[in-house]
């Protein structure tokens, strides 16, 4: 169950004013009847009549109930109620007074007493009186709240109020009973504008007349007076507690502030600092008026400031809400800057919310300086690192990759990296702008942070690679994930782009989203179908075409990880992404010696192989890229599995038969010189 103490400070109280379920029993014990109809004898006097020497809140909620049951005067018919008679009745009356009373006594005068000790109870400590304070209740609303949590708490004030009303099935008060007890001033303190329903600790209600409308409060109150401390259901199930540091030197308390930023931590860090309680309760906006008033309540029961998410409006229902419950602190946090007319009509306060990156020492604080430079986490990201410190055992690159799982998985391929620097080979030049891309990644924070650099338009790195299929480029965009510690994602175009107007421009901004929750790479294979020239607008359809490139130029520019854009044709790229490029590399087909390299690499894997394969022949007379490679050696390595033996020049050529009918080649004789026999058609199987 949900606590406040999750806020690593206990609000609970002692249990107030309720009955036990020894005083239950005993009741139930009075006013059982014989078989002849007679009343057992009467039990002994219940606890709360000899041990209560301090006074109670409860006393004045008896004294005029007892009143009211007296002042009839014993006109009640015999069978009014059904069963309860008038000598049950003066026996609750004898049971709930304090001090014990004569029928003879002057219950006006007991009334007035007990007006004066249930004033000193209101200047006392004790739960009761605490929320009286925190609701703002003047002296007639806390006789008329007091009286409705006292008929609730015990079951023997039930029954004479059901006694008072004439009718057993009436066990909470009606407006005729509180007029009756408190006259004009206690029916107009539940007016709908007045402290108690504005604190919605009281409900009026019920398909009756007004006069018999019940007033009753609400279960929450209930149990905020006899200890319980836990969550309400209807708040939500995200709403938790925080506790404000009490001694933090920029706290500056406001009863309104309205906040917005980009980070969720930092929002909450600054809504905690201008609460105006030591405890906050934090909560997504609800989404009806009952919610709202839950959350009111309980604030107001508790003691609690509030802080209030919302989207991009706070909705009328929560504006009024917040116009009513002028007795708590308020911050209503959003992403974005609420417009003015969704605000409520009182003053607010604006603070300013912090950057959304973390600190250097906020980070060292979490990692223990373990974490190493290149990683730009936001305040919320850091907090959600923190929470994966005992999962992952301590592996800090294993927790950041973690907080890339979730929604963004449902829109990319997830690639966990195993290729590593020595599997693909690179000229040494395609090695050095490797060896940029991920400096300029790594030194972020020092030439961004330390040195103060603007980051224009963004901290965020886009790197091209373009070259012809199967020379390495995603490769190598899976081999900069690994060098990093990150995951590497794929956006799936299948996900992204939509034949309806605007649902690609709406799919990319959640992948765009769903990135931010995580440093990663996040990679456009052929991007060309995306990220295309721009056209002369002849139809609809170029006037749209060219909006969703529009999009993507101005959504690179608030980008803030990796991003990687792979092309067969880089020609095909509009120019204007070329200036939002940090680092290209071109991926050409790969010279002689670099295919040499290759054939080595894949005939060295562990296959066994023939003592007459010869790769210097087929890296010089055969124009291959390194995927094309890879094709020809994996299609001899299954003919071999199959048939035993080990892989020969004779299976090599064959198998590159095969890449070159796919790639649409023809096998001449100049290709493949003495080993031709084996790919024309009288030799080959």
């Amino acid at each position: 169950m949900r606590h406040l103490a999750h806020a690593r400070t206990v609000i609970g109280r002692p249990i107030e004013g309720g009955a036990t379920a020894t005083d239950h029993q005993r009741d139930d014990r009075a006013v059982s009847r014989r078989a002849d109809g007679q009343r057992a004898p009467r039990a002994t006097k219940s606890r709360d009549d000899v041990e209560r020497a301090t006074p109670s809140w409860t006393d004045l909620p008896d004294a005029l109930l007892q009143h009211a049951a007296t002042s009839s005067g014993g006109a009640v018919d015999a069978l009014a109620g059904l069963r309860i008679l008038d000598d049950e009745a003066a026996r609750l009356v004898q049971e709930l007074a304090v001090p014990p009373l004569e029928p003879a006594d002057d219950y006006s005068e007991a009334v007035e007493a007990a007006r004066r000790s249930f004033a000193e109870c209101l200047d006392g400590p004790g739960q009761f009186a605490e929320i009286v304070r925190r609701a703002d209740l003047d002296p007639i609303e806390a006789e008329v709240f007091a009286l409705v949590c006292a008929i609730e708490l015990d079951r023997r004030r039930q029954r004479l109020v059901a006694y008072v009303q004439d009718d057993v099935t009436k066990i909470r008060p009606t407006l005729q009973l509180v007029a009756a007890v408190g006259g004009a001033p206690a029916v107009q303190a539940l007016a709908e504008d007045r402290a108690l329903r504005r604190a919605a600790l009281i409900v009026v209600g019920g398909d009756a007349p007004w006069s018999s409308l019940e007033v009753r409060v609400p279960p929450a109150v209930t149990w905020a007076l006899v200890g319980d401390v836990s969550l309400d259901p209807a708040l939500g199930p995200d709403a938790h507690v925080l506790a404000v540091p009490s001694d933090h030197p920029d706290r500056s308390p406001v009863p309104l502030a309205v906040i917005a930023g980009a980070d969720r931590t930092r929002r909450l860090q600054t809504g905690v600092l201008v609460s105006e309680s030591d405890l906050v309760l934090v909560l997504d906006a609800p989404a009806d008026a009952a919610g709202w008033e839950a959350a009111v309540r309980f604030a107001t029961l508790h003691g609690l400031g509030l802080i209030v998410e919302v989207g991009d409006e706070l909705m009328p229902v929560g504006r009024h809400s917040i116009e009513r419950a002028t007795h708590l602190s308020w911050c209503i946090a959003s992403r974005v800057e609420l417009p003015v007319e969704s605000l409520p009509d009182r003053p607010w306060q604006e603070p300013a919310v912090g950057p959304a990156l973390a600190t250097s020492e906020e980070v060292d604080a979490v990692s223990g300086g373990g974490l190493g430079s290149g990683h730009r986490l936001t305040a919320d990201q850091l907090r959600q690192l923190d929470r994966l410190g005992a999962v992952v055992d301590g592996d800090l690159p294993a927790a950041i990759r973690r907080l890339s799982a979730g929604p963004l998985e449902q829109l990319a391929r997830r690639v966990r990296p195993t290729r590593e620097r020595h599997d693909l080979v690179l000229t040494p030049d395609q090695d050095a702008q490797l060896d940029e891309l991920l400096s300029r990644f790594r030194g972020r924070d020092i030439v961004h942070g330390q040195w103060g650099l603007p980051a224009v338009p963004s901290a965020g790195v886009v790197a091209l690679f373009s070259g012809p299929s199967g020379t390495g480029k995603t490769t190598a965009a899976e081999i900069v994930a690994g060098t990093l510690g990150l995951d590497l994602f794929v956006v799936n175009l299948a996900s992204v782009v939509s034949k309806y107007i605007g649902e690609t421009e709406k799919n990319l901004e959640r992948i765009f989203e769903a990135a931010a929750a995580g440093d990663h790479v996040l990679l456009f294979d052929e991007a060309d179908a995306l990220f295309g020239r721009r056209t002369e607008v002849s139809d609809a359809h170029d006037r749209y075409a060219n909006v969703e490139v529009a999009y993507l130029l101005q959504r690179l520019e608030t980008f803030e990880g990796l991003l990687v854009l792979t092309t067969n044709l880089q020609r095909n790229v509009d120019a204007a992404f070329l200036r939002r490029i940090h680092v290209a590399i071109d991926f050409p087909l790969p010279p002689p010696e670099m295919r040499a390299k290759i054939w080595q690499r894949w005939l060295e894997v562990g296959a066994p192989i023939g003592d007459d394969v010869d790769t210097e022949f087929l890296a010089k007379r055969f124009e291959l890229a390194g995927g094309a490679i890879s094709n020809v050696v994996m299609a001899a390595a299954f003919v071999t599995a199959e048939s035993g033996g080990t892989i020969t020049m004779a299976t090599l050529i064959r198998a590159l038969r095969r890449e070159f009918q796919k790639q649409g080649r023809l096998c001449t004789e100049a290709d493949f010189g003495p080993y031709f026999g084996l790919v024309s058609g009288k030799t080959s199987r």
